[in-house]
């Protein structure tokens, strides 16, 4: 069945000498693996650059459910980048969550609203100009609503707890270890609150960026099964201003 769909890449891998194998997020069929020959010389109509994280795709294919590799007949940009290649703050965040969505959604079918979800804030990012610091913190945190764990916010009350692994606010210290402090859950609500428009007006230290975005890493292992350690993650601490 030929379909036509808008795609995210998320990640790509060499086989062979003239082959990758292309993770996408698309938005008819969900999480989808490519095989894809690559050209070497000037003229080659499909080049890898096309394939770059989170690059936005107009991909046709014929797609076979019972395919693990798909084979595309056509693939060409959907909305090229201004910003995002030239900046080098926006392009480790760009490869830090290439590599979070992809693992967030691995087994993700079609779920349009989500993949919407995801091209809306990647095309916000590249047309920012500026205050676009704590950008992936708010796309991490809102991504769980279509994901099925967002926090019930009116839950909270000043020193609550958050139990990572129940995704709720309580009043008291669970049991378990898998919690963070009222200090810390209180970061959790400021975050829920924040849309990538107002988040410039909620002032975060680089330390206190990076821990924000290790606590929601954890809250992520804790509700999507094998999700690893993130090897862009030390890159992105490095770079976060």
């Amino acid at each position: 069945m030929e379909t036509k769909t808008r795609a995210i890449v998320l990640r790509t891998l060499k086989y062979g000498e003239s082959q990758l194998i292309i993770d996408l997020l698309t938005e008819q069929q969900g999480r989808l693996s490519f095989i894809q020959h690559i050209g070497k010389t000037p003229k080659a109509r499909v080049k890898k650059q096309l394939f770059q994280p989170l690059t936005l795709l107009d991909v046709v294919f014929d797609y076979r459910p019972k395919s693990n590799l798909q084979h595309m007949r056509d693939v060409r940009i959907a909305i090229p980048f201004t910003s995002i290649p030239l900046n080098p703050i926006k392009l480790s965040i760009s490869f830090f969550l290439a590599e979070f969505i992809y693992y967030s959604t691995r087994d993700e079918q079609q779920n349009t609203p989500l993949y919407r979800y995801c091209e809306t804030g990647i095309r916000w990012l590249d047309g920012a100009q500026n205050n676009f610091s704590n950008f992936h913190l708010v796309f991490m945190m809102r991504l769980s609503r279509f994901i099925g764990f967002y926090p019930n916010l009116n839950d909270y009350s000043e020193g609550c707890y958050f139990d990572l692994r129940a995704a709720a606010f309580i009043v008291g210290q669970p049991l378990h270890p898998d919690f963070l402090p009222p200090d810390e859950a209180a970061h959790i609500t400021t975050l829920m609150r924040m849309d990538y428009e107002t988040m410039h007006l909620f002032t975060l230290s680089r330390e206190e960026r990076n821990r924000i975005t290790d606590r929601l890493v954890a809250y992520y292992r804790h509700h999507v099964p094998g999700f690893p350690e993130l090897r862009s993650l030390d890159v992105l601490r490095e770079t976060a201003r």
